[in-house]
């Protein structure tokens, strides 16, 4: 059922859904260049429409979704916010008073129309894919209010997946679109709301964050953004004018004569002026790009230094950033983060210096880093393993560095050359067992060296094994769990297959 009532309470999850995606979602955004603030600015935008809806006069189902997108039209921020806005009055326009089903999924392709004609230059793989997506699935949904709502949040989140496939950007970054997940949001909680029970949807990819920070959207030809309330009977020839200015034009309505206008230039004047001519300009804001650094959210950010293809895998899996062993690379891994505090992990030895450095020039920037010693990737997955942002820095790094500490590591891999090691003589094509990164074994066959391995790392005890090896080696990780289970009851073991190994086989003893 959608009623005033369900309006409000659909207000009320999805401002709820929003500021608990909100860091996600910023971080999420690099399209056409990266930003933070895409879900700062939809949550601002969802809060001024959930306001509009408990001040205004109780009503009608009309009477509130249109006060609903009212307040996000004269309260919207940045161009997703903007967009955001026109979503809400398609869905107010077109909503009769006791919908059904096949109402919604009409106000929903209006919806869907009114968000992109508000752009004045629209592109595929943004949150008006997804717009457009949840109204073609809503559309064959059938006449029940609560699947057409379900249909809608689930086609909405499929087109999301597909972002990466229509921008470029986001599948070099390995992120969806920022503003289509924060429109996920929204959709998940009016199913929510209209069906009565919590609704699954697709799980969508995070991705690592950007390495730059600059605008939510639009090109950094332009130094300025000018935003503005406008009352104006027309609004053709603003837009004309503004698109000779500037780039990331949208002007909307409330359809009551006043307009948000949004656009990115470099001559101000010039903007506001085009306004005067349309009409009455006010509640005026402009921010200068360059003036404005990356706000940093609350939380704590982890970045692995130099991890090998197979490793990387696992971190980024995790939510951990990841750099190359420059200085300058980890430095803007930690400050791309956007948060207020960051865990570095070297990796390795000859990487604590270059993370060091970086730790520090980044303290000077304001951003709390602290830099665990770790000598192996596997110390650095203890390390993750018990990472946890509600708690206090300085207590979470202590945690990290004692779980790195407790871990020791293993590597088996075959040699290259003919040497002379702590185990004795090699030839090239040896198998090599190593501890702490010395050789304790010389061997001919890899299963046979890895059991030898795991049989001594386990001789000081331990209560779990962390095995890390190629997806395909399922043989060997089933062999090495069964002498762990029947030499060494209680203790557990973690199994993980990566693509692209970087040694044969990695060990971690806690």
């Amino acid at each position: 059922m959608l009623d005033p009532s369900a309006v409000r309470r659909w207000c009320t999850g999805a401002v709820a859904g929003l500021e608990a995606a909100r860091a996600e979602i910023d971080r999420l955004n690099v399209y056409p260049v990266p930003d933070g603030d895409t879900g700062t600015n939809l949550l601002l935008t969802l809060q001024a429409a959930d306001s509009a809806v408990r001040t205004d006069p109780p009503g009608d189902l009309a009477a509130t979704l249109g006060s609903m997108a009212r307040g996000a039209v004269l309260g919207a921020r940045g161009n997703s916010g903007v967009i955001l806005s026109q979503v809400l009055r398609g869905l107010a326009e077109s909503m009769p008073g006791d919908p059904d089903g096949a109402a919604l999924a009409k106000a929903l392709a209006r919806a869907a129309e009114l968000a992109w004609t508000a752009v004045a230059e629209p592109v595929e793989g943004t949150m008006l894919s997804v717009v457009r997506a949840a109204a073609e699935a809503a559309a064959g949904a059938g006449d029940s209010l609560a699947e057409v709502a379900r249909a809608a949040a689930g086609g909405a989140a499929r087109a999301l997946d597909r972002t990466p496939e229509q921008l470029p950007v986001l599948a070099r970054a390995g992120v969806v679109d920022a503003g289509g997940r924060g429109l996920c949001v929204l959709l998940e909680s009016l199913a929510t709301v209209v069906a009565g029970d919590p609704v699954p949807v697709p799980k969508t990819r995070s991705g690592r964050p950007p390495r730059e920070m600059a605008r939510e959207t639009g090109s950094d030809a332009y130094g300025y953004e000018v935003q503005y309330l406008l009352d104006a009977a027309d609004t053709s020839a603003l837009r004309a004018e503004l698109v000779e200015l500037g780039d990331s034009l949208v002007v909307v309505g409330t359809g009551e004569g006043t307009w948000t206008v949004h656009v990115h230039v470099n001559d101000i004047g010039a903007a506001i002026e085009a306004g005067v001519r349309a009409g009455r300009p006010h509640r005026i804001t402009v921010t200068r790009f360059a003036d404005e650094p990356p706000a940093r959210r609350e939380g704590t950010a982890v970045v692995a230094v130099a991890p090998g293809a197979g490793m990387a895998e696992l971190f980024a899996a995790e939510g951990v950033l990841l750099a190359d062993g420059t200085e300058d690379a980890v430095l803007a891994a930690v400050l791309a983060a956007g948060t207020g505090a960051a865990v570095v992990l070297p990796g390795r030895a000859e990487l604590t210096a270059p993370a060091d450095a970086a730790a520090s020039r980044a303290r000077d920037a304001g951003v709390e880093v602290a830099v665990v010693p770790t000598r192996s990737p596997v110390q650095g997955l203890a390390a993750v393993a018990v990472h946890d942002e509600a708690r206090r820095f300085g207590d979470d790094v202590i945690a990290m560095a004692e779980a790195a500490a407790a871990t020791r590591w293993g590597e088996v891999f075959p040699a290259t050359r003919d040497a002379l090691t702590m185990a004795g003589p090699c030839k090239a094509g040896d198998v090599l067992g190593l501890v702490d990164g010395e050789v304790v074994i010389v061997g001919g066959e890899l299963a046979l060296v890895a059991g030898e391995l795991l049989e001594r790392m386990l001789s000081g005890g331990g209560e779990l094994v962390t095995l890390v090896l190629a997806a395909a080696e399922t043989a060997l990780a089933e062999r090495l769990e069964r002498q762990v289970a029947r030499d060494h009851f209680g203790v557990e073991v973690s199994v993980h297959g990566v693509l692209r190994p970087d040694v044969p086989l990695l060990i971690g003893v806690e």
